[in-house]
């Protein structure tokens, strides 16, 4: 069986419940973790562990927390007031945690879905997500990777050219994969805003209800928007839940054209930061 899971963020004992309530065996069923492994929940290494004695049924998809935990360990980016990767970055094994994040994707397609942490623009069709996905990811396993990590933030260019060229090709997909929230209707970037659909800024819809986008017709599972909590369409699954909130810990089985929504509680409550 096949199932996609939301944001752990570092919350491993909810994420050991969600396993063991769907009864999750690696030699027969794989998984794809939507990214924000780490970050804000209290057990961040652990999650870490678990994850990668999973070996080759699960795929972890990178998202804004884990970007910024390698932008953290590469000395690009300080640590910031709510962070919870000490336990990571204080580790003996801190190279090759940091290696194994390397590794790891910015968008998958599997089972017919589409999957990222955050979202696509309306411009860019399949095809075109996974070829820029695999360009970041490129640049994250090279040997140029933190002069990458250097230029990897801010909120420029705001909207997609094909000619768009270097640091901001890169840092636009960075910002779509990872951040992404609310768009204009011309695909422009809204990265500001962190609530529900009910507080969209004014001309901006969520990216997955922009006019004429090349991804309809594409089943997409993403995370990282909490406050929209789940979507379950038949086109579209959003499963950060919360957990590291106080909120649930959700996973989706994907295959045979069953869906089938499991939860856990997180038990670990964080205040917003």
């Amino acid at each position: 069986m096949n199932y996609v899971i939301g944001d752990v963020q570092g919350c491993c004992d909810a994420f050991e419940r969600l396993l063991a309530e769907i009864g999750f065996s690696p030699s027969r069923d794989s998984l794809v973790v939507l990214g924000d492994l780490v970050n804000r929940g209290p057990q961040n290494l652990a999650t870490l562990r678990r994850l990668r004695a999973l070996g080759s049924s699960a795929t972890c998809l990178l998202g804004n927390h884990d970007l910024h935990l390698l932008a953290v360990a590469h000395g690009v980016r300080p640590l910031h007031a709510g962070d919870t990767l000490n336990d990571i970055l204080d580790s003996p094994e801190r190279d090759s945690w940091i290696a194994w994040l390397r590794e790891h994707r910015l968008a998958v397609h599997d089972q017919g879905w589409l999957m990222v942490h955050a979202g696509v623009v309306p411009q860019w069709d399949l095809p075109t997500t996974l070829r820029l996905a695999g360009e970041v990811e490129q640049h994250l396993k090279s040997d140029d990777m933190r002069d990458f990590l250097r230029v990897m933030y801010g909120n420029e260019p705001a909207r997609w050219d094909e000619t768009l060229t270097g640091n901001d090709r890169l840092r636009f997909t960075v910002n779509v994969l990872t951040r992404i929230r609310f768009v204009a209707a011309d695909g422009t970037l809204e990265l500001k805003a962190k609530e529900g659909t009910g507080t969209a800024p004014p001309g901006h819809v969520p990216w997955f209800e922009a006019p004429n986008r090349q991804t309809q017709g594409v089943p997409i599972a993403f995370g990282h928007w909490s406050t929209l909590g789940l979507v379950n369409r038949p086109d579209l699954l959003s499963l950060d839940t919360g957990c590291v909130w106080g909120g649930m810990l959700s996973a989706a089985r994907i295959d045979g054209g069953r869906r089938d929504i499991i939860q856990v509680r997180c038990k670990q409550a964080q205040q917003h930061g």
